[in-house]
């Protein structure tokens, strides 16, 4: 604090234009400033002269700094550059020492940019958003329903092995009753893995099977979408078994999708089937009735490449 208190009684000095005082004033409470004075004493090699040349800095840099300290909001911030502060360091060479600035991101900007980042890895069909973005802790999952604790902790482990050993060779089958959270879950995975740069797509079987139909007069679009359930890192069948089945679907599209995945990417399931229901449902299609050896031919393409994992817990709608 002695360092500041002697550059301010230089400035006492400093030659004053006419209706200079105020600035002269503004000029002393700007050395007075914590963070300036915290600076001037980490480098007392900063002379009066770098002083009275940078001083426009050392004022966007306090000012930054106070506003930081009453963030009113990344929508309110009143900074220069908004969701940024003025950092300054200094520069010493030949005796003589540099002030330079730059502008940082602040934690809340980094947030939202990371936030950002994460709703453009994951594409929904037919789920609400809300499945995957919201804002959980691992710990609060595992508490909300200890009838589910078994099967959060599978999840969990596979989250924790997919970041540390990169994409898994199976996905994961949740299966269980009315409610029990099996779609929360798979929205949670892929938002963790979305942070450490995976691509997801979440698609709700019952309604992607009748908009398929619509899809028949946009043959673009359907190759598209075809392409995009193919190659995206992780894939998750919301709600199968609960769809209107038809041959083409079950044969040509899912087909075609698990086909190109099968030991490439992990595909994901949610469903109240377990796999061998699953399986009875899949060898039945509305137009064609019973179809045992088809049914079994599309389970060979799920069958294998999964984890099943039955969720519990009370129904939580409504």
């Amino acid at each position: 604090m002695e360092r500041v208190e002697s550059l301010a009684d230089i400035l006492k000095h400093f030659p004053i234009p006419a209706g200079g005082e105020r600035i002269n004033q503004k000029m002393r409470e700007i050395l007075a400033h914590p963070q300036v004075a915290g600076l001037l004493k980490e480098h007392p090699g900063i002379d009066e002269a770098a002083l009275r040349a940078h001083m426009p800095m050392l004022y966007e840099f306090v000012t930054e700094y106070d506003n930081c300290s009453n963030c009113p909001g990344l929508e309110r911030c009143p900074n220069t550059l908004p969701g940024h502060y003025t950092r300054i360091s200094v520069v010493e060479a030949g005796g003589n020492a540099r002030l330079v600035d730059r502008k940082t991101a602040c934690r809340k900007f980094r947030a939202r940019q990371a936030e950002e980042a994460v709703r453009k890895r994951i594409r929904s069909f037919y789920v609400d958003d809300r499945v995957w973005t919201g804002d959980v802790t691992a710990n609060e999952i595992v508490a909300y329903d200890k009838k589910r604790e078994k099967a959060v902790l599978r999840l969990l482990d596979y989250i924790l092995r997919t970041k540390e050993h990169g994409l898994q060779s199976k996905g994961l089958y949740l299966y269980g009753g009315f409610g029990t959270g099996k779609t929360f879950l798979t929205g949670y995975m892929l938002r963790e893995l979305a942070k450490s740069g995976y691509s997801g797509v979440i698609v709700h079987m019952p309604d992607f099977a009748e908009d398929l139909k619509a899809m028949f007069q946009e043959p673009q679009k359907l190759k598209e979408t075809i392409e995009l359930l193919k190659t995206t890192d992780l894939l998750v069948f919301d709600d199968i078994g609960a769809e209107n089945l038809n041959p083409w679907l079950r044969d040509h599209v899912l087909g075609s999708i698990l086909n190109y995945r099968m030991d490439r990417k992990p595909t994901f399931y949610t469903s109240n089937y377990d796999l061998d229901r699953l399986e009875l449902h899949m060898s039945f299609t509305s137009k064609e009735g019973e179809e045992e050896g088809r049914g079994r031919r599309i389970m060979e393409r799920i069958r294998p490449y999964v984890t099943p994992v039955e969720v519990g817990g009370a129904n939580k709608r409504g």
